[in-house]
């Protein structure tokens, strides 16, 4: 099992910033690809960004590429997103998940194991 615990969500105003941190536990991190996905109440689940085992490889949606950057840092087991000119839009649960190995995989059912979300929040 791993467990994973989100924070650093937020209610700010458009154009602010603010970095999200996943602490994991249970299992060996650096065996697990990383990543965030977002949720808006009645819609699907959104791919944010992933990050593989060591970090060299990471890769991001459209709508936050240029403004989201994951990192992970595998002495504290901890993975972070910085979240830079939030807009409106942004407004969702973020959540962490993690998956045995690295696949580059967009698809919320290829990582088993999530975090209880983290909700941010931007107003114009």
């Amino acid at each position: 099992q791993v467990q994973l615990v989100e924070s650093g969500g937020g209610d700010v105003q458009a154009g602010a910033s603010l970095k999200l941190s996943c602490v994991a536990s249970g299992r060996i991190f650096t065996d697990y690809g990383m990543a965030w996905f977002r949720q808006v109440p009645g819609k699907e689940r959104e791919f944010v960004a992933g990050i593989s085992e060591t970090g060299r490889t990471t890769y991001y949606a459209d709508a936050v590429k240029g403004r989201f950057t994951i990192s992970r840092d595998n002495d504290k087991n901890t993975v972070y997103l910085e979240t830079n000119n939030l807009k409106p839009e942004d407004t969702a649960v973020y959540y962490c998940a993690a998956r045995y190995g690295y696949s580059g995989s967009r698809r919320g059912d290829d990582y088993r194991y999530w975090g209880q979300g983290t909700q941010v929040t931007v107003s114009s």
